[in-house]
């Protein structure tokens, strides 16, 4: 399957996914980490794709994104963006908001 569209399936199989490097358990960068505390946080749960697990899709989710680092969050198939955006998005309010009306 061509890289696209095997992230697209990902994204339509999740309504909230988080690539990351590493694990929500053992993320393998701060900004990973960081992306996963907010999301823990607010305690939806949400799936996650380990990028170092498939060199095909880490980088072709930057071309698919247009977004060239990680971690990257999804909702609903729309790119929310990385870590700077979802902790900032976490300390407003507004990231509890948009994954309260999702259903994973």
């Amino acid at each position: 399957m061509e890289v696209n569209a095997r992230i697209e399936e990902q994204l339509k199989s999740h309504d909230i996914l988080l690539y990351m490097k590493g694990t929500p358990d053992f993320p393998q960068c701060g900004f990973s980490g960081q992306a996963v505390a907010a999301l823990n946080a607010i305690g939806k749960p949400y799936a996650f794709v380990n990028i170092f697990e498939d060199e095909e899709v880490r980088q072709g989710l930057k071309e698919y994104s247009s977004w060239p680092t990680f971690p990257q969050l999804y909702v609903k198939g729309e790119l929310i963006g990385g870590s700077d955006i979802v902790v900032e998005m976490y300390h407003s309010g507004e990231l509890k908001t948009l994954l309260e009306g999702s259903d994973d």
